[in-house]
């Protein structure tokens, strides 16, 4: 048992020493932070002035208030705790929050000129719907104005006949004319939809992006 729980707590200690070591801190706001040979201020400096938002990889940490970390050169040094955070530094986060920003603009204006487009579809759409009831108007006229020729006694059955033939015509295009019409009527739904889509997404987006636009600085500290 005694074996046992031995190996518990060298399984333990391996772990945690594994997650020390993988965690990474950067160092804080406008600091040009030294790294030291050793915990404390009268060790000699191994890599000088390590700038403001570079990440460093933890290998150890004190109680006396200094960590061993790896900078980006490789170098494995000793550097003050204080001047440590575990968040990128305000600017980096700043300049993240822009480019997001920017991607968002650049969102945004494709979703406008994708209304600008499905507008003028629409009333390219409405242009279409109008020509097609002029012309609906017109055969309905002509229409009549057969049914006005039919009632003349003379050459009746000629009359009937061509009237027959003609009476036919407009059927058909009075089909075709309704199955445009209905084409065109699903097709105005869709462009709404899809105009109503864009605008929740802006919606969306927009609320995304306000609360992201107030980013916060540290305290200047020098090491």
């Amino acid at each position: 048992m005694t074996l046992f729980r031995l190996a518990i707590s060298v399984l333990f200690a391996v772990s945690s020493i594994a997650v020390a070591q993988a965690k990474t801190v950067w160092v804080d706001d406008q600091l040009y932070l030294p790294v030291r040979s050793g915990a404390g201020s009268q060790f000699r400096i191994i890599e000088n002035a390590v700038p403001s938002g570079t990440p460093l990889e933890v290998i150890e940490a004190s109680d006396s208030g200094y960590t061993l970390v790896r900078t980006p050169k490789g170098n494995e040094g000793w550097v003050s705790s204080q001047y440590l955070s575990e968040t990128p530094i305000a600017a980096d986060r700043l300049r993240t929050a822009n480019r997001q920003l920017e991607e968002t603009r650049a969102e945004l204006a494709r979703v406008k000129e994708q209304l600008s487009n499905v507008v003028s579809e629409r009333d390219t759409l409405e242009s279409s719907e109008s020509s097609l009831s002029d012309r609906s108007q017109e055969l309905q006229e002509e229409l009549q104005r057969i049914k006005s020729i039919a009632a003349d006694s003379i050459n009746l059955e000629r009359r009937n006949r061509e009237l027959r033939e003609e009476n036919q015509k407009l059927r058909n295009d009075l089909e075709v004319l309704t199955a445009e019409n209905e084409r065109l009527e699903a097709s105005k739904e869709y462009d709404f939809m899809l105009l109503g889509a864009g605008l929740v997404l802006g919606g969306v987006l927009l609320a995304l992006l306000i609360p992201m636009l107030k980013p916060t600085r540290k305290t200047d500290n020098w090491a």
